[in-house]
């Protein structure tokens, strides 16, 4: 493949990228269209098959600013239960999980990971209107099985219970999975009617400060297909270029057509909230902004999952169990969920890739004991399998560049006739038997494991805090120091991969014009500038694969550059053959 063709396609990379980075951080506005008063749907829980009637998913809804919710009037109290990964702080009021406590993971200042730190409202409470909820004070039992259970009386004498305990299955027990199951009794004379209400999902704030906003989100999941709002889509945007222009939006309203689970989640972690045996039919979420204890307010997510309505006879009485997964966003984990909970990882366009990098190093993992060491086995194995490729690719770009001194004739012959230029080029291609892509296959795919890389890193909680010579964390860029006064870091890694980008650009054959050349020069400079923050797991990857590259640039090179000859057309030798 010539420089022009390597320019082309290396700019086309280099604008999807940024184009991916611009979408994430600028969600395009979604149409707006008022509606109706949602109605009151009649379903009862004793038929675990009621649905949704919604056939579609609407439109967000537009609302106003929640008020601010009112401190309850009777003293919090708190209880807990433990597994060995995780410490759940269940609380009185409204009967549900204020924190769950991640007891292996630790967050940046050396403390655990704590979901729902701060959150204005629990996970798992029952509310009516999410964002300014009541919540009702419940009764605190410990159970003989070690399980909790909340309890209260409704003004129309129905008994509520909750009962909260771990996922009790051993055949597929996770310590992530917590089980809340709702029973209503009815104790009062006449039928009650439960309007539609809403289940709160707690809320998800950036692990870093540094974090891409994208990354926090509410999310749902519709026929095996999570769809997604971050907090961008909450605020103020002045658009592309002066288009799509929209204001702030405070509140996220949307009907569902039957969700299987809703849940808020950042770049590591989540909470997912699954209602088994019905589906939810709406969705609502809200942007907070949340102060870190250094003063710095970072986004946060907060979410609730609508349910439809009910009516309980006197003297009946009804349960609805839901699941709940509070934790790091394992895919290994997640997967083994019945729910399609593994839709979490928004994975995106490349699924399926980055699925396949990730288990391969996780088995690497399980083998070598480190990450940074599974990484590199991991190039390894990727840059060997493509090895043959790339020779062949690379001896194409040799005979390209063999054939530049007589394309050099073409283009000053005819420079005022840029037409005719390019059929005297295809032509010379022809009669040597060059083809001009021949060097494109290996980089076309590289770029989908890249990118499948890419999007698998940036998630990859397997990641957080594993160590690498001077890097502390390889799921966060390899920061030694910062500029002083300009107070920019300083990343090693990826200076490193331009380094060998740079290095490499000088080992590979030259083609194209000088000017072309010129430009391909400064390639590895924009592609540092766009990856200069990434983590540092993505540069090692990137770092090493450009290393084997350059042993292979230099073998190559040891080769007897080609000769080139004209090459005779088929037909001719056939006629030939016949004289």
């Amino acid at each position: 493949m010539d420089r022009q063709a390597w320019f082309v396609v290396t700019l086309c990379a280099i604008g999807l990228g940024l184009w991916y980075v611009y979408t994430m951080m600028h969600p395009p506005a979604r149409p707006v269209r008022a509606t109706g008063p949602i109605p009151t749907a009649t379903v009862a829980l004793a038929n675990p098959a009621a649905e949704p009637s919604a056939s579609a998913a609407a439109a967000p809804i537009p609302a106003a600013a929640p008020a601010k919710q009112a401190v309850a009037a009777f003293p919090e109290q708190i209880e807990v239960l433990r597994n060995a990964d995780a410490e759940l702080r269940l609380t009185n009021r409204g009967g549900a999980l204020k924190e769950v406590v991640l007891l292996n993971h630790v967050a940046e200042n050396g403390e655990r990971v704590v979901l729902n730190k701060g959150g204005s409202e629990p996970i798992g409470a029952l509310v009516e209107k999410p964002g300014e909820p009541s919540l009702p004070e419940f009764t605190a039992t410990r159970q003989a099985d070690g399980s909790l259970l909340y309890e209260r009386t409704t003004p129309e004498n129905v008994a509520v219970r909750k009962r909260f305990s771990f996922a009790p299955s051993k055949a597929k027990k996770d310590n992530f999975v917590y089980n809340m199951e709702v029973e209503y009794r009815n104790n009062g004379a006449q039928t009650y009617q439960h309007p539609p209400y809403f289940i709160t999902l707690g809320q998800a704030r950036p692990i870093h400060e540094r974090d891409i906003a994208t990354y926090t989100h509410i999310a749902w999941c519709i026929n095996g297909k999570a769809k997604y709002i971050d907090v961008n889509w909450f605020g103020e945007s002045n658009g592309f270029l002066g288009m799509n222009k929209r204001e702030a939006r405070p509140v996220y309203l949307e009907k569902l057509a039957g969700a299987e689970w809703g849940g808020v989640a950042n770049q590591f972690f989540a909470t997912l909230i699954v209602p088994l045996g019905v589906k939810a039919d709406q969705m609502w979420g809200k942007r907070q902004e949340m102060k870190q204890p250094d003063g710095v307010n970072v986004p946060a997510a907060e979410g609730a999952l609508g349910l439809p309505g009910f009516q309980l006879p006197p003297g009946k009485s009804a349960t609805v169990r839901f699941e709940l997964y509070s934790g790091p966003k394992l895919y290994h984990r997640l997967s083994q969920l019945e729910h399609n909970e593994a839709e979490i990882m928004d994975f995106g366009l490349l699924k399926i890739v980055s699925q396949a990098l990730l288990n391969m190093m996780n088995l690497l993992h399980s083998y070598l004991g480190n990450y940074a060491a599974a990484i590199l086995a991991l190039t390894t194995i990727i840059k060997l399998t493509l090895w043959p490729l790339q020779n062949k690719a690379n001896r194409s770009m040799r005979r390209m560049s063999a054939l530049s001194p007589k394309m050099q004739e073409l283009r000053t012959k005819y420079k005022d006739d840029p037409t005719r230029m390019n059929q005297e080029v295809m032509k010379l291609y022809k009669q040597y038997g060059v083809n001009p892509v021949g060097g494109c296959l290996p980089m076309m795919i590289q770029i989908p494991i890249f990118w499948g890389l890419f999007t698998m890193l940036r998630q990859a909680v397997e990641l957080r805090n594993a160590g690498f010579l001077w890097v502390h964390d390889l799921s966060q860029p390899d920061t030694i120091a910062h500029l002083p006064m300009l107070g920019w870091p300083i990343n090693i890694l990826p200076l490193l991969m331009g380094a060998t980008s740079v290095w490499m650009t000088f080992l590979t054959p030259k083609t194209g014009d000088p000017t072309q050349q010129r430009i391909m020069m400064f390639t590895p400079i924009i592609f540092v500038v766009f990856c200069y923050n990434f983590a540092a797991a993505l540069a090692l990857y990137y770092t090493t694969q450009n290393l084997f590259t350059i042993l292979q640039l230099y073998q190559n090179r040891k080769m007897p550059m080609p000769v080139m000859e004209k090459v005779t057309p088929p037909g001719k030798k056939t006629r030939r053959g016949k004289r």
